[in-house]
């Protein structure tokens, strides 16, 4: 959250001056409680919407083992079809904005507010 607000912040800046918008938000799952209700909750306050929540699965470090990519590893496994949406929904994206980030208080009251500031 700290970089999607950060990064948010870079385009705020260039945005001003250019055509630089912000798409929308990647949730790559971390496995932690309310973590998609508060990325949704991030999203909203910046003004962007979440483009796809990417469970966390252990089909990624079987893939690194192999050293190659998920798909290339296992097309068929739960996770390459995650990818494949994520792609789907990435090309189809229509929702750019120039986002308003979140003061620190802010961003770290919402963390509160979801269990996750330890």
């Amino acid at each position: 959250m700290y970089a999607a607000n950060n990064i948010s912040k870079g385009i705020l800046k260039f945005a001003k001056t250019g055509t630089v918008r912000l798409g929308g938000l990647i949730c790559n799952s971390r496995k932690v409680d309310n973590e998609r209700e508060m990325i949704e909750q991030f999203a909203k306050r910046l003004g962007t919407h979440m483009i796809h929540f990417v469970p966390r699965h252990n089909d990624v470090q079987r893939a690194e083992i192999n050293r190659k990519t998920v798909i290339e590893w296992n097309p068929q496994c739960e996770q390459a079809g995650e990818y494949r949406t994520l792609a789907r929904a990435i090309q189809d994206n229509t929702k750019f904005v120039i986002p308003s980030p979140l003061p620190m208080a802010e961003l770290e009251n919402l963390r509160m507010t979801f269990g996750l500031l330890n």
